[in-house]
């Protein structure tokens, strides 16, 4: 079998054996097909660690061809093309973009990425996003982004970290920097969170899309890493959850 089927047969499972959303911890899974939709600096550092990891990516822009020296310095694991290409070829598709880009792209790939894992790292900027980020803001990104992905299994990840610890801090000595999840998928949950530890990261999933709110932009989480202890108890989290899928 290959082994991109070998993944979707991974996420099958996930979907029949997830009891919850903090109950089940995904085994170490086979090669990933991440389409990256905006790789910029998370993009292309999460790119770096999942092909690091053995995971295949294919990195999209709107300028596709300025990510040819990117791709070639990732070597055969890697290519280049457009969004649409990107949502087309991932079995997990990660969008980074502006977050005034989520509608167009929501709207241009409705049917491409329905059903699919996304994982949203998109923050609302005021000053570059316009009122959409106020609103965003105002309900959460956990509320604001499944309007404009309508039909994806959204997972909010990898939002309340800087690109340059990104690069820095994966698989670092001693406890591990914590990356918040959120999501009311329980096997895109376990997904996103095996993806998390393959970026040498430890996955802390705090429930649902509307406590994404919790590591949005001012507050404590966001940008400021912490380890999985002290991220579950900034937030409150039992810390049996560091047994299961956090």
């Amino acid at each position: 079998m290959r082994k991109g089927r070998h993944w979707r047969a991974l996420l099958v499972a996930l979907s029949l054996c997830a009891a919850g959303p903090l109950a089940w911890s995904a085994p170490t899974p086979p090669v990933a097909k991440i389409g990256i939709i905006g790789t910029g600096h998370i993009g292309s550092a999460l790119a770096k660690l999942w092909v690091r990891s053995g995971h295949r990516v294919l990195l999209s822009s709107r300028h596709p061809e300025q990510l040819q020296p990117l791709a070639a310095e990732l070597g055969t694991r890697a290519r280049v093309g457009t969004p649409r290409e990107a949502a087309e070829f991932g079995d997990v598709v990660l969008v980074s973009v502006p977050y005034k880009a989520l509608p167009e792209l929501g709207r241009e790939l409705h049917e491409v990425l329905a059903g699919k894992i996304v994982l949203d790292t998109c923050n609302p900027y005021p000053e570059r996003d316009g009122p959409m980020a106020l609103e965003a803001r105002q309900v959460g990104t956990g509320v604001a982004s499944p309007r404009y992905l309508p039909g994806v299994r959204l997972v909010r990840a990898f939002n309340a970290i800087g690109f340059r610890e990104l690069a820095q801090e994966s698989r670092r000595r001693g406890p591990l920097a914590a990356i918040p999840l959120a999501g009311d998928d329980a096997a895109a949950l376990a997904a996103a969170a095996q993806l998390v530890r393959d970026a040498g990261f430890e996955p802390v999933i705090v429930g649902g899309l509307e406590r994404a709110r919790e590591f949005d932009f001012g507050t404590y989480p966001y940008t400021h890493l912490l380890t999985g202890a002290q991220l579950r108890t900034a937030l409150h989290l039992p810390a049996s959850q560091a047994a299961g899928g956090g």
